[in-house]
């Protein structure tokens, strides 16, 4: 199974909340009309990639108006680590020796992300399909966006919300059932269908915590006053999205 091209762009836009359009380096960036132009190879890692599509200018962009992005999807996708998850099986996965809950009914859109890290790829372990856990790996984790306000992660690039249900930081859950809620639905006008997004992450065991009476929610804890720099770097040393999860609906 593979996802069409512009549904993936269709699932971007739903996630940021804007409308995304693929950049092929051959269009002139002035003519583009926009600050948020994804230059190609210009980010080493996706929370910067989307980071940048957000808030950064680029030299030469006179426009105020923020209202599409640019991304080049064959430096933001690895179409080698795509996989279809809707024929599920009733083995028990194990990712950083936690129970890994398949996302079952999915399709994942691989984001690259081989080698986009410092200390190399352990944290994602090894390729193929297995049921136990690595050295050095770390365990799965789903986030997503909702129409009441709950806090986006790639619209406010990991940040930590208003919803501080068990402290000051960044949730996300092991459990893709409970990560539905949140995901975002959106109607391809390429398709007709809806879908439901979601994102799936990697979260460093040493720097989560898991919420007291909610211990299938995870907390990146981000305490009051820590400034932009240093919320980045927590962030990036803490969870990393390797995946966009679709699903039809």
């Amino acid at each position: 199974m593979s996802v069409d091209r512009e549904v993936v762009l269709e699932a971007l836009s739903a996630l940021l909340e804007t409308t995304v359009k693929p950049y092929n380096g051959t269009s002139n960036p002035n003519e583009l009309n926009t600050q948020n132009f994804l230059e190609k190879g210009l980010l080493k890692q996706f929370a910067d990639r989307f980071n940048s599509m957000q808030q950064a200018p680029v030299a030469g962009f006179n426009s105020d108006v923020r209202d599409e992005m640019f991304v080049d999807m064959d430096e933001f996708f690895d179409p080698r680590f795509g996989y279809d998850f809707t024929h599920s099986d009733k083995s028990v996965y194990m990712r950083g020796n936690e129970q890994y809950k398949r996302p079952s009914g999915w399709y994942r859109i691989a984001l690259k992300v081989l080698d986009k890290y410092p200390n190399g790829n352990a944290w994602l372990g090894t390729k193929g399909r297995r049921t136990h856990s690595v050295a050095g790996e770390w365990p799965v984790s789903y986030h997503g966006t909702s129409v009441d306000g709950a806090t986006g992660i790639v619209k406010t690039h990991y940040k930590a919300g208003p919803r501080q249900l068990y402290g000051r930081g960044i949730y996300s859950t092991h459990d893709i059932d409970q990560a539905y809620g949140y995901s975002k639905e959106f109607t391809s006008k390429k398709t007709g269908k809806r879908y439901r997004v979601l994102m799936q992450n990697r979260i460093n065991p040493e720097m989560r915590k898991v919420c007291q009476r909610r211990s299938d929610y995870w907390l990146i804890e981000i305490p009051e006053g820590t400034s932009a720099d240093q919320e980045k770097e927590i962030v990036e040393k803490s969870i990393r999205p390797y995946g966009i999860l679709l699903k039809e609906v």
